[in-house]
């Protein structure tokens, strides 16, 4: 049974669950990392989700240590072919920005730590406004052009520029933007759902939300008076401090246990269902936390319960 959904308009099929690449040479060691990608693909899985940055911010690391851990992953399992693999540009402290200089620069970097000959997925990681949207879309035409990236995407943009991406890929014939990556959840729903989801809406773009689970506050893990032991929980457990956030997990709790389910896939099963949405993405540091990110695949929620988790997070 495949659950393979089409990505925007461009010839790429996903799993409706993408997996974070984030962790992996930071909080899961390669040997940790490889774990989670072998449990993630044998569960059907082929969506890897990366950036050039990862982790720059950790001690001792510079970035690219993610892409070179899925490299390494793609290399020893002979799958290259099977993976959709994304990774982004803009943001690592070697290539600041999308000049296009940095956008090609960065693509070769990132190609070498992959070890592959092409990037599936390429987003802007971050818009530069510095730099006219023509110079960034001529930019990533050319390497669609050399074969070193199959579609375009980006990431944390304004709804003008990428309304002006689109326009200018469009009249000129260039390869255009098939997605947009978006800080989207139950508890985050602001930034993208108004003028940002309307132009991905009538451009026809997927939408694949980063923090699906809102950095593990959507696992219902935090709850009052527990501590977690986490790099994310000062920021993960605000959420525990607003109304909305109390709603979500109560919700998620009653809808979780006529299911048997876990609150992960609940959570991402709304996420997974709402317009535009391809696949959520989400991330694992242990193979022991992936079942419940892919059982997303299978999991469909009665209108009732989207109901219930949509007015819960309004």
């Amino acid at each position: 049974m495949t659950f393979l959904r089409p990505l925007g308009s461009s010839d790429l099929n996903v799993f409706p669950l993408a997996l974070g690449g984030n962790v992996f040479g930071w909080t899961a060691d390669e040997a940790q990392s490889f774990a989670v990608l072998d449990a993630y693909a044998a569960a059907g899985g082929n969506f890897i989700d990366s950036a050039d940055v990862y982790s720059a911010w950790a001690e001792g690391n510079k970035g690219g240590e993610s892409e070179t851990v899925i490299g390494r992953w793609l290399a020893s399992r002979g799958n290259r072919d099977d993976i959709v693999v994304a990774t982004k540009v803009g943001a690592h402290p070697d290539f600041k920005g999308l000049a296009p200089a940095t956008v090609k620069a960065g693509a070769e970097a990132s190609l070498r730590r992959l070890g592959t000959d092409r990037i599936d997925l390429y987003y802007t990681h971050f818009d530069d406004e510095s730099v006219p949207v023509e110079e960034i879309v001529t930019a990533l035409d050319q390497l669609v052009k050399e074969g070193k990236v199959r579609a375009v995407a980006a990431s944390n943009i304004s709804p003008e520029r990428l309304r002006a991406s689109l326009d200018f890929a469009e009249s000129e014939g260039l390869s255009r933007y098939v997605a947009l990556q978006p800080h989207y959840n139950l508890v985050s729903r602001d930034t993208y759902e108004g003028p940002l989801l309307e132009t991905v809406e009538q451009a026809g773009l997927s939408a694949v939300p980063y923090f699906g689970l809102a950095a593990g506050f959507l696992t219902g893990k935090y709850r009052p008076g527990v501590t977690v032991d986490s790099v994310r929980a000062a920021g993960a457990g605000g959420h525990l401090d607003t109304e909305r956030g109390r709603a979500v997990l109560s919700a998620l709790d009653t809808i979780a246990e006529a299911h048997g389910a876990e609150l992960a896939t609940v959570a991402l099963a709304w996420l997974a269902a709402r317009p535009t949405v391809a696949a959520p993405i989400a991330s694992a540091r242990t193979p022991e936390q992936v079942p419940a990110l892919v059982a997303v695949a299978g999991f469909t929620l009665t209108e009732a319960e989207l109901k219930l988790l949509t007015e819960a997070s309004a």
